[in-house]
């Protein structure tokens, strides 16, 4: 059945932009950002059309709006901003603008010298209609002009009064909406704090915090010498699951398929008699200790991020509690995972065809809405894409209406529609492919598909050289400059990043076997010591990115990325500035960790807010020396064992 006066709308609202998946999912945006909506809004005929854009946060009951402006060839553009954290709508109405229309040919036939009396005759009951629909104190002036164009005789001042602009904004302000035409869908946004899109995560295992070689760490330890992390800069601390780990098919050092006397096992391993996902491993200490943790890392300006990883070891108390959680083999026994062939017999999979999929649901969110009671509000999450999408489709709005600032890393090494799937679905931030991206182009590529297509939308990556169970090739063989190099890429490519350390900045790069990616002697199944005053450390150069990042507003957004030629293929040359020119970054690496790579790089002025044959100066933030540059051609060498890369502020 048609909708009253559906017949007599005339204008047409279509290709939307943003709008994901028919509306189906929301765009992500920070705090304070702009939201900017295009869209096609065109009627018959030659009447003019206006375009409004509607916004409102989810629950107010009132929807603001406000004018679009055209384009050109029948596309509108309008913004608004998103002043809070929480869920959002927008849509877009449209009208044949007949009071536009009008003022538009009145001014053609003052023009043409034609009779003006039955033109101004026509305003006076378009000004009537719209004081029908205006507040008191605008209809008495929209009747006293609608009186003017009805007796006024001489008519250059009528029309001098019919065009003032006054006038046109008045009647803009009482739209007939029993005419106009709105946007069949409501499409909704999630606006996040500002460190789902700016951040810098540090990974480290609690166990291996002890001062004493060989005994196991506490997190009373990881709270004593949390200045470590906090001197470099480092606004997330990401600690591995906390929980008890099982003791049934523990493995071994190097993931030995048993683990030997004192041995402690894999921390995803999760669930022993001393508790499940929300106990502590009691090696580890308290949850009173647990909450000094989160208390200090807040006073030292960091969050704690918790793993959660959906999985279960042979002694979790949910093996008995809830058997059917869990797959059954043919023996009536419950399935281990496997990824064929690999065998991991430590732990358990859930199935989410479960018959009683509901508790399931509501223990795993259970599991969140605990460790958020304990103060945390970041969660990275272990293989989210192993779980079934409608999950984290229920689960992800339960827990934001429950604290609108919690965020969630996916980590999901996957294929991109999965990740794109789950970036849809609510997480924050995403692990990426970054780590196998090596060449120029490559990275370039990349990055194109990141920033300039529909994913910038709601897809938020975070950049990590390395992880527990990634050790890249290039790490393994180009040894310090490739870290130092692959370091500057991902805090300056991209606004999120992270490394695992100490790993990282202590250069540890030895392969369990030649050609994987396995670490030898893996911090995933033993105690490391680690030697944090190692002269070689990485440490200084992280601390100075990291506070280039803080320092530079222009590195804290994936806005606004652009790829500069190189004469070189080992070259890597881009940039970032702010919306405002007033922060530009300019970036130049060199990929090869082994030679010196020189040649020229190719700006766009224009994109650096320069003109052609400008002097400028760029000063480098990490070897902390300026340079004179000219025109777009300037060269560069770059060392990789002293200084693989360039970290530019460019200085008009």
């Amino acid at each position: 059945m048609a909708k009253p006066n559906e017949g007599r709308s005339r204008v047409v609202i279509q290709n939307v932009e943003p709008e994901l998946d028919c509306g189906r999912f929301p765009i992500k945006r920070i705090v304070d950002d702009t939201v900017s909506v295009q869209a096609d809004v065109f009627g018959d005929g030659h009447d003019e059309v206006r375009a409004r854009l509607l916004w409102k946060q989810e629950g107010d009951p009132d929807w603001q709006s406000t004018e679009m402006r055209p384009l050109g060839n029948d596309r509108w553009q309008g913004e608004f901003t998103v002043p809070q954290v929480g869920d959002y709508r927008y849509t877009i109405v449209g009208e044949v603008d007949h009071f536009g229309t009008w003022r538009s040919d009145l001014k053609k036939r003052i023009a043409a010298q034609q009779d003006l009396k039955v033109p101004f005759a026509t305003g006076a009951i378009l000004l009537e209609q719209a004081q029908a629909r205006a507040a008191q104190k605008d209809s008495s002036k929209l009747a006293t002009w609608a009186k003017a164009l009805r007796t006024g005789k001489d008519d250059s001042a009528t029309a001098e009064l019919a065009l003032q602009d006054e006038l046109a904004e008045m009647v803009k302000r009482y739209p007939n909406t029993e005419l106009e035409t709105r946007y069949d869908r409501e499409l909704e946004i999630v606006v996040d704090r500002e460190r789902a899109r700016f951040s810098s995560w540090y990974e480290l295992f609690p166990r291996s915090w002890s001062t004493v070689p060989g005994k196991h760490g506490t997190l009373r330890d990881v709270t004593a010498r949390m200045d470590y992390v906090a001197e470099m800069g480092f606004d997330v601390l990401y600690l591995p699951p906390i929980s008890p780990i099982g003791k049934s098919y523990r493995k071994g050092k190097n993931n030995a398929v048993e683990a030997g006397p004192g041995e402690e096992g894999s921390p995803w391993a999760i669930g022993s008699a001393e508790g499940g996902h929300t106990a502590i491993l009691p090696a580890l200490g308290t949850m009173a200790d647990f909450q000094a943790l989160v208390k200090r890392a807040i006073q030292m300006k960091m969050e704690i991020a918790l793993d959660i990883a959906f999985q279960c070891s042979p002694d979790h108390p949910w093996v008995t509690e809830h058997p059917e959680f869990f797959k059954k083999r043919p023996d009536g026994s419950i399935q281990y995972a496997e990824n064929p062939p690999k065998k991991y017999q430590d732990i358990y999979p859930l199935d989410f065809e479960s018959s009683n999929w509901q508790g399931l649901w509501e223990a795993l969110m259970g599991v969140f809405s605990f460790w958020m009671d304990q103060g945390v509000r970041i969660f990275r999450v272990d293989n989210p894409h192993t779980k079934a999408f409608p999950f984290w489709q229920w689960v992800i709005p339960e827990l934001k209406a429950k604290d609108p600032g919690v965020l969630f890393l996916a980590e999901a090494f996957t294929r991109p529609r999965v990740m794109e799937r789950l970036a849809k679905l609510g997480f924050s931030q995403s692990y990426t492919y970054f780590t196998w991206r090596d060449s120029k182009d490559e990275l370039t590529q990349y990055m194109l598909e990141l920033t300039t297509t529909p994913v910038r939308e709601y897809f938020r990556p975070n950049f990590w050289p390395n992880t527990p169970d990634i050790l890249p090739i290039h790490l393994q063989t180009g040894g310090l400059p490739a870290f130092r190099s692959r370091l500057v890429l991902a805090t300056t490519l991209t606004a999120n990043f992270g490394i695992y350390g100490p790993a990282f900045e202590l250069g540890e790069n030895t392969p369990f076997k030649p050609g994987g990616e396995e670490y030898l002697n893996s911090e995933k199944y033993e105690i490391k010591t680690w030697d944090l005053t190692n002269p070689a450390s990485l440490k200084p150069l992280i601390t100075r990115l990291n506070q280039a990042r803080r320092q530079n507003n222009a590195l804290q957004s994936n806005e606004r990325l652009h790829f500069h030629s190189t004469d070189n293929p080992a070259l890597i040359c881009y940039s970032k500035r702010t919306a405002d020119g007033s922060n530009t970054i300019l970036v130049v690496v060199n990929l090869d960790p082994f030679v010196v790579q020189t040649g020229w790089v190719s700006l766009d002025l224009g994109v650096l807010g320069l003109a052609p044959g400008d002097t400028f100066e760029v000063y480098d933030l990490l070897a902390d020396h300026s340079y004179r540059w000219q025109g777009s051609r300037n060269y560069v060498a770059l060392r990789p064992a002293e200084a693989p890369a360039h970290l530019f502020r460019v200085l008009p």
